[in-house]
Protein backbone atom coordinates (compact mmCIF):
# COMPACT_ATOMS: atom_id res chain seq x y z
CA UNK A 1 0.00 0.00 0.00
CA UNK A 2 1.00 3.59 -0.56
CA UNK A 3 2.42 5.46 2.47
CA UNK A 4 -0.35 6.77 4.71
CA UNK A 5 -2.93 4.36 3.33
CA UNK A 6 -4.72 2.22 5.94
CA UNK A 7 -4.35 -1.55 5.47
CA UNK A 8 -7.23 -3.34 3.80
CA UNK A 9 -9.38 -5.22 6.32
CA UNK A 10 -11.03 -7.77 4.07
CA UNK A 11 -9.42 -10.85 2.54
CA UNK A 12 -11.79 -10.98 -0.44
CA UNK A 13 -10.55 -9.11 -3.51
CA UNK A 14 -13.82 -7.39 -4.41
CA UNK A 15 -14.31 -6.32 -0.81
CA UNK A 16 -10.81 -4.85 -0.91
CA UNK A 17 -11.71 -2.93 -4.06
CA UNK A 18 -14.81 -1.60 -2.33
CA UNK A 19 -12.83 -0.57 0.74
CA UNK A 20 -10.28 1.33 -1.35
CA UNK A 21 -12.92 3.04 -3.47
CA UNK A 22 -14.72 4.27 -0.37
CA UNK A 23 -11.50 5.36 1.31
CA UNK A 24 -10.81 7.58 -1.72
CA UNK A 25 -14.42 8.87 -1.62
CA UNK A 26 -15.28 7.84 -5.17
CA UNK A 27 -18.94 8.05 -6.13
CA UNK A 28 -21.29 5.11 -5.73
CA UNK A 29 -21.70 5.00 -9.51
CA UNK A 30 -17.92 4.61 -9.94
CA UNK A 31 -17.81 1.96 -7.21
CA UNK A 32 -20.46 -0.14 -8.95
CA UNK A 33 -18.78 0.25 -12.34
CA UNK A 34 -15.33 -0.74 -11.06
CA UNK A 35 -16.67 -3.79 -9.24
CA UNK A 36 -18.56 -4.87 -12.37
CA UNK A 37 -15.54 -4.63 -14.69
CA UNK A 38 -13.10 -6.27 -12.29
CA UNK A 39 -15.50 -9.17 -11.70
CA UNK A 40 -16.08 -9.45 -15.46
CA UNK A 41 -12.32 -9.43 -16.13
CA UNK A 42 -11.66 -12.30 -13.70
CA UNK A 43 -14.58 -14.42 -14.89
CA UNK A 44 -13.87 -13.84 -18.58
CA UNK A 45 -10.25 -14.96 -18.18
CA UNK A 46 -11.39 -18.04 -16.27
CA UNK A 47 -13.74 -18.89 -19.14
CA UNK A 48 -10.80 -18.87 -21.59
CA UNK A 49 -9.62 -22.18 -20.17
CA UNK A 50 -7.02 -21.03 -17.66
CA UNK A 51 -9.30 -21.43 -14.66
CA UNK A 52 -10.10 -18.93 -11.93
CA UNK A 53 -6.91 -16.96 -11.21
CA UNK A 54 -6.14 -14.04 -8.99
CA UNK A 55 -5.37 -10.84 -10.95
CA UNK A 56 -1.98 -10.78 -9.20
CA UNK A 57 -1.10 -13.86 -11.26
CA UNK A 58 -2.18 -12.25 -14.51
CA UNK A 59 -0.59 -9.45 -16.46
CA UNK A 60 -0.33 -7.60 -19.74
CA UNK A 61 -1.37 -10.60 -21.87
CA UNK A 62 -4.64 -11.12 -20.00
CA UNK A 63 -5.46 -7.42 -19.76
CA UNK A 64 -4.82 -6.76 -23.45
CA UNK A 65 -6.79 -9.88 -24.44
CA UNK A 66 -9.71 -8.66 -22.34
CA UNK A 67 -9.64 -5.17 -23.83
CA UNK A 68 -9.34 -6.61 -27.34
CA UNK A 69 -12.43 -8.71 -26.70
CA UNK A 70 -14.24 -5.56 -25.54
CA UNK A 71 -13.42 -3.79 -28.78
CA UNK A 72 -13.95 -6.63 -31.24
CA UNK A 73 -16.61 -8.95 -29.81
CA UNK A 74 -18.66 -6.58 -27.63
CA UNK A 75 -18.15 -3.57 -29.94
CA UNK A 76 -17.74 -1.41 -26.83
CA UNK A 77 -17.75 2.34 -27.27
CA UNK A 78 -14.64 4.36 -26.46
CA UNK A 79 -16.15 5.55 -23.18
CA UNK A 80 -17.06 2.00 -22.09
CA UNK A 81 -13.60 0.75 -23.10
CA UNK A 82 -11.94 3.53 -21.09
CA UNK A 83 -14.12 2.80 -18.07
CA UNK A 84 -13.12 -0.88 -18.09
CA UNK A 85 -9.45 0.07 -18.43
CA UNK A 86 -9.74 2.57 -15.56
CA UNK A 87 -11.22 -0.17 -13.37
CA UNK A 88 -8.30 -2.50 -14.09
CA UNK A 89 -5.75 0.26 -13.52
CA UNK A 90 -7.41 0.99 -10.19
CA UNK A 91 -7.28 -2.69 -9.26
CA UNK A 92 -3.58 -3.08 -9.95
CA UNK A 93 -2.36 0.29 -8.67
CA UNK A 94 -4.65 1.08 -5.76
CA UNK A 95 -5.64 -2.36 -4.45
CA UNK A 96 -2.86 -4.76 -5.39
CA UNK A 97 -0.21 -2.01 -5.22
CA UNK A 98 1.30 -3.23 -8.48
CA UNK A 99 2.51 -0.41 -10.69
CA UNK A 100 3.91 -2.45 -13.56
CA UNK A 101 5.48 -0.64 -16.54
CA UNK A 102 3.05 -2.17 -19.02
CA UNK A 103 0.16 -0.38 -17.34
CA UNK A 104 1.43 2.90 -18.74
CA UNK A 105 1.75 1.56 -22.27
CA UNK A 106 -1.82 0.36 -22.75
CA UNK A 107 -3.46 2.86 -25.07
CA UNK A 108 -6.89 4.34 -24.53
CA UNK A 109 -9.21 4.62 -27.55
CA UNK A 110 -9.94 8.19 -28.53
CA UNK A 111 -13.53 9.30 -28.27
CA UNK A 112 -14.99 10.88 -31.36
CA UNK A 113 -15.66 14.55 -30.76
CA UNK A 114 -19.09 15.57 -31.92
CA UNK A 115 -20.70 18.97 -32.05
CA UNK A 116 -23.48 18.97 -29.44
CA UNK A 117 -27.03 19.92 -30.34
CA UNK A 118 -28.16 23.34 -29.19
CA UNK A 119 -31.71 24.61 -28.84
CA UNK A 120 -32.76 28.09 -29.90
CA UNK A 121 -34.26 30.40 -27.29
CA UNK A 122 -37.71 29.76 -28.75
CA UNK A 123 -37.17 26.00 -28.60
CA UNK A 124 -36.05 26.21 -24.97
CA UNK A 125 -39.12 28.30 -24.13
CA UNK A 126 -41.39 25.83 -25.93
CA UNK A 127 -39.76 22.87 -24.19
CA UNK A 128 -40.07 24.39 -20.72
CA UNK A 129 -43.69 25.34 -21.42
CA UNK A 130 -44.51 21.64 -21.82
CA UNK A 131 -43.14 20.79 -18.38
CA UNK A 132 -44.60 21.42 -14.96
CA UNK A 133 -43.95 20.91 -11.27
CA UNK A 134 -40.56 20.09 -9.87
CA UNK A 135 -39.27 18.83 -13.23
CA UNK A 136 -39.98 22.21 -14.82
CA UNK A 137 -38.20 24.04 -12.00
CA UNK A 138 -35.16 21.78 -12.30
CA UNK A 139 -35.01 22.22 -16.08
CA UNK A 140 -35.25 26.01 -15.74
CA UNK A 141 -32.56 25.96 -13.06
CA UNK A 142 -30.16 23.94 -15.21
CA UNK A 143 -30.76 26.17 -18.22
CA UNK A 144 -30.56 29.38 -16.18
CA UNK A 145 -27.35 28.48 -14.37
CA UNK A 146 -25.49 26.08 -16.67
CA UNK A 147 -25.30 23.43 -13.95
CA UNK A 148 -25.04 19.75 -14.72
CA UNK A 149 -27.95 17.46 -13.83
CA UNK A 150 -26.38 15.90 -10.74
CA UNK A 151 -25.16 19.31 -9.52
CA UNK A 152 -28.74 20.53 -9.64
CA UNK A 153 -30.49 17.66 -7.91
CA UNK A 154 -27.78 17.42 -5.23
CA UNK A 155 -28.27 21.02 -4.10
CA UNK A 156 -28.31 21.47 -0.33
CA UNK A 157 -30.36 24.17 1.39
CA UNK A 158 -27.23 25.86 2.75
CA UNK A 159 -25.77 26.32 -0.74
CA UNK A 160 -28.54 28.54 -2.12
CA UNK A 161 -28.01 32.20 -1.20
CA UNK A 162 -31.14 34.18 -2.04
CA UNK A 163 -29.68 37.44 -0.72
CA UNK A 164 -26.71 37.43 -3.10
CA UNK A 165 -28.56 35.46 -5.79
CA UNK A 166 -25.85 32.83 -6.06
CA UNK A 167 -25.66 29.06 -5.80
CA UNK A 168 -22.56 27.26 -4.54
CA UNK A 169 -21.98 24.07 -6.49
CA UNK A 170 -20.15 21.63 -4.25
CA UNK A 171 -17.71 19.08 -5.68
CA UNK A 172 -18.44 19.85 -9.30
CA UNK A 173 -16.56 18.04 -12.04
CA UNK A 174 -12.97 17.59 -10.93
CA UNK A 175 -13.96 17.79 -7.27
CA UNK A 176 -13.91 21.59 -7.23
CA UNK A 177 -16.48 23.97 -5.76
CA UNK A 178 -17.85 26.73 -7.98
CA UNK A 179 -20.35 29.57 -7.83
CA UNK A 180 -23.13 30.23 -10.34
CA UNK A 181 -25.65 33.06 -10.49
CA UNK A 182 -29.21 32.34 -9.43
CA UNK A 183 -31.57 33.95 -11.99
CA UNK A 184 -33.86 36.47 -10.28
CA UNK A 185 -36.84 35.07 -12.18
CA UNK A 186 -36.39 31.66 -10.52
CA UNK A 187 -35.97 32.90 -6.95
CA UNK A 188 -39.70 32.97 -6.01
CA UNK A 189 -40.33 29.43 -7.32
CA UNK A 190 -37.17 28.14 -5.68
CA UNK A 191 -38.25 29.67 -2.37
CA UNK A 192 -41.52 27.75 -2.62
CA UNK A 193 -39.57 24.58 -3.31
CA UNK A 194 -37.49 25.28 -0.21
CA UNK A 195 -40.68 25.56 1.85
CA UNK A 196 -41.83 22.19 0.51
CA UNK A 197 -38.43 20.71 1.37
CA UNK A 198 -38.71 22.22 4.87
CA UNK A 199 -42.06 20.50 5.42
CA UNK A 200 -40.51 17.18 4.35
CA UNK A 201 -37.50 17.72 6.62
CA UNK A 202 -39.72 18.46 9.62
CA UNK A 203 -41.86 15.38 8.93
CA UNK A 204 -38.71 13.23 8.79
CA UNK A 205 -37.48 14.67 12.09
CA UNK A 206 -40.81 13.96 13.78
CA UNK A 207 -40.74 10.40 12.46
CA UNK A 208 -37.12 10.06 13.71
CA UNK A 209 -35.89 8.97 10.31
CA UNK A 210 -32.21 8.79 9.43
CA UNK A 211 -30.64 12.01 8.22
CA UNK A 212 -29.54 12.60 4.66
CA UNK A 213 -26.21 11.44 3.29
CA UNK A 214 -23.35 13.88 3.90
CA UNK A 215 -19.69 13.98 2.82
CA UNK A 216 -17.36 11.78 4.85
CA UNK A 217 -15.34 14.52 6.62
CA UNK A 218 -18.16 16.49 8.29
CA UNK A 219 -20.02 13.28 9.13
CA UNK A 220 -16.98 11.95 10.98
CA UNK A 221 -16.58 15.16 12.96
CA UNK A 222 -20.28 15.88 13.51
CA UNK A 223 -22.26 12.58 13.45
CA UNK A 224 -25.64 14.37 13.51
CA UNK A 225 -24.88 16.80 10.69
CA UNK A 226 -27.12 14.80 8.32
CA UNK A 227 -30.14 15.69 10.46
CA UNK A 228 -29.64 19.46 10.22
CA UNK A 229 -31.77 21.67 8.00
CA UNK A 230 -28.85 23.24 6.14
CA UNK A 231 -27.67 19.88 4.82
CA UNK A 232 -31.12 18.77 3.65
CA UNK A 233 -31.77 18.40 -0.08
CA UNK A 234 -33.37 21.26 -1.99
CA UNK A 235 -34.97 18.55 -4.14
CA UNK A 236 -35.66 15.60 -1.81
CA UNK A 237 -37.05 12.33 -3.09
CA UNK A 238 -40.71 11.75 -2.19
CA UNK A 239 -39.83 8.25 -0.99
CA UNK A 240 -37.28 6.74 1.38
CA UNK A 241 -34.61 4.31 0.22
CA UNK A 242 -31.90 2.12 1.72
CA UNK A 243 -28.43 3.67 1.55
CA UNK A 244 -26.39 0.99 -0.29
CA UNK A 245 -23.25 1.83 1.68
CA UNK A 246 -24.50 2.27 5.25
CA UNK A 247 -27.68 0.18 5.04
CA UNK A 248 -29.59 3.04 6.72
CA UNK A 249 -33.06 3.93 5.46
CA UNK A 250 -32.96 7.62 4.62
CA UNK A 251 -34.20 10.22 2.18
CA UNK A 252 -32.14 10.57 -0.98
CA UNK A 253 -32.25 13.49 -3.35
CA UNK A 254 -34.60 13.37 -6.31
CA UNK A 255 -33.53 10.69 -8.77
CA UNK A 256 -32.15 11.91 -12.08
CA UNK A 257 -34.58 9.77 -14.06
CA UNK A 258 -37.41 12.06 -12.90
CA UNK A 259 -36.18 14.96 -15.02
CA UNK A 260 -34.96 12.76 -17.86
CA UNK A 261 -38.41 11.18 -18.28
CA UNK A 262 -40.18 14.55 -18.09
CA UNK A 263 -37.84 16.03 -20.70
CA UNK A 264 -38.29 13.07 -23.04
CA UNK A 265 -42.06 13.47 -22.80
CA UNK A 266 -41.92 17.23 -23.42
CA UNK A 267 -39.73 17.13 -26.55
CA UNK A 268 -42.36 15.85 -29.05
CA UNK A 269 -45.04 18.05 -27.43
CA UNK A 270 -42.83 21.07 -28.10
CA UNK A 271 -42.40 20.04 -31.74
CA UNK A 272 -38.63 19.65 -31.43
CA UNK A 273 -36.98 17.17 -33.78
CA UNK A 274 -33.38 17.50 -32.60
CA UNK A 275 -31.82 14.93 -30.27
CA UNK A 276 -32.46 16.36 -26.81
CA UNK A 277 -30.95 15.34 -23.47
CA UNK A 278 -30.72 17.09 -20.12
CA UNK A 279 -27.17 18.13 -20.95
CA UNK A 280 -28.40 20.10 -23.96
CA UNK A 281 -29.75 22.70 -21.53
CA UNK A 282 -26.17 23.40 -20.43
CA UNK A 283 -24.94 23.73 -24.02
CA UNK A 284 -27.85 26.02 -24.85
CA UNK A 285 -27.10 28.16 -21.78
CA UNK A 286 -23.51 28.72 -22.96
CA UNK A 287 -24.49 29.36 -26.58
CA UNK A 288 -27.15 31.90 -25.67
CA UNK A 289 -24.72 33.77 -23.40
CA UNK A 290 -22.24 34.04 -26.28
CA UNK A 291 -24.96 35.18 -28.66
CA UNK A 292 -25.89 37.89 -26.15
CA UNK A 293 -22.34 39.22 -26.27
CA UNK A 294 -20.99 37.73 -23.04
CA UNK A 295 -17.21 37.41 -22.98
CA UNK A 296 -16.12 33.85 -23.76
CA UNK A 297 -13.92 33.74 -20.63
CA UNK A 298 -16.93 34.60 -18.48
CA UNK A 299 -18.89 31.79 -20.12
CA UNK A 300 -16.06 29.34 -19.52
CA UNK A 301 -15.93 30.33 -15.85
CA UNK A 302 -19.68 29.73 -15.61
CA UNK A 303 -19.29 26.20 -16.92
CA UNK A 304 -16.53 24.96 -14.59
Amino acid sequence: MKPGTPPLKSARLLDQVQERVRYLHYSLKTEKAYLYWIRFFIRWNAAQGSGMRHPRDMGVTEVEAFLTMMATERKASASTHNQALSALLFLYREVLNIDLPWLNNIGRPQQTKRIPSVLTKDEVAGLLAQMDGIAALLAKLLYGTGMRLMEGIRLRIKDVDFDRHVIIVREAKGGKDSVVMLPHSLAPTLRLQMLAARAQWEADRQAQRGGVETPHAPEQKYPQVGNTWGWFWMFPSPTLSIDPRSGVERRHHLFEERLQRALKKAVPLAGIHKPVSVHILRHSFATHLLQAGTDIRTVQDSLV
